[in-house]
């Protein structure tokens, strides 16, 4: 069992300046759209600013957001690589300085190395026999102003298409009362994914690509499939338009483009015969 600290702001803010120091070590070009659907930066004060969504409010040398009961939201991230939920904590750093509180596996938490660093980060570790205990967690924070990532997909896609989505991210925000942020990354898996470990020749100078979807909304009422489905669709649609305009152009074949444009990522049925072969991820085992 490792040794469990406190959350604490101060360790959050030396993860952010860590993974800003790697951006910059790389070159690493971040490319956002959409930022107008991210909620507006809140002043020191409590007082919501009046900055624009574009424009950070502050060093990363400065406090996190203070989380506000009612002003709380589940992030929907696309999980294509390794990387991806580390882009969209920069995002949401570098717009409103917020710390947002993962959903992390209980085999990643009992690791003598990021089990500590887990707890101190404050995020929402999910059981090895049932997430009951985690989706209540998760809820009572959102419901206290918190903002909960989440990778609705369970597993890297590794066509490189939005995978079928889990329920989670849609049942808790109808719960806890706040939207849903879809946030599409593309790009990231570039730097290291499933069978492509991270190579600093393809980080040198890379772009990555962030599209920010409009906020969903869901009412209890409404059927959970149905909106999970609904929010999937919406994350592809952010994927697509990160394709459209990004400044890379693909090699005929390459690896990290869907079959479908002429990449050689496996199609979304041999994606799905792999996912079946493969089984559902055993307790402790390595994330999919």
């Amino acid at each position: 069992m490792p040794w469990r600290p406190q959350p604490s702001d101060r360790f959050y803010r030396v993860i952010v300046r860590t993974g800003l120091a790697l951006r910059r070590l790389f070159r690493i070009r971040v490319i956002v759209t959409g930022q107008e659907h991210l909620p507006e930066p809140r002043r020191e004060t409590g007082e919501l600013g009046s900055q624009p969504s574009s424009q950070p409010t502050s060093g990363p040398h400065r406090s996190s957001r203070n989380a506000v009961p009612g002003t709380g939201a589940v992030v929907a991230i696309t999980h294509f690589g390794y990387l991806d939920f580390a882009f969209a904590e920069l995002l949401l750093w570098r717009h409103a300085r917020v710390q947002m509180r993962f959903l992390v596996t209980q085999g990643a938490a009992d690791h003598w190395f990021a089990g500590p660093a887990i707890s101190a980060a404050g995020h929402v570790v999910v059981g090895y026999d049932t997430g009951a205990h985690a989706y209540d967690a998760a809820v009572q924070k959102l419901r206290a102003g918190e903002y909960v990532a989440i990778l609705p997909e369970a597993g890297v896609s590794r066509s490189f298409r939005v995978r079928e989505c889990k329920t989670g991210a849609v049942r808790m925000a109808a719960e806890a009362g706040v939207p849903v942020i879809p946030v599409s990354v593309w790009g990231a898996h570039r730097l290291m994914t499933r069978r492509h470990g991270f190579s600093p020749a393809r980080a040198w100078r890379a772009p990555v690509r962030i599209h920010v979807g409009e906020p969903v909304t869901v009412i209890p009422s409404r059927d959970a499939a149905a909106a999970t489905e609904a929010l999937r669709a919406v994350l592809q649609s952010g994927i697509d338009a990160c394709i459209a305009d990004f400044p890379l152009q693909p090699a005929p074949g390459a690896w990290w483009m869907p079959a479908e444009l002429g990449g050689g990522a496996p199609s979304e049925a041999e994606r799905r015969r792999l996912d079946e072969a493969e089984g559902p991820r055993r307790a402790g085992g390595r994330r999919r």
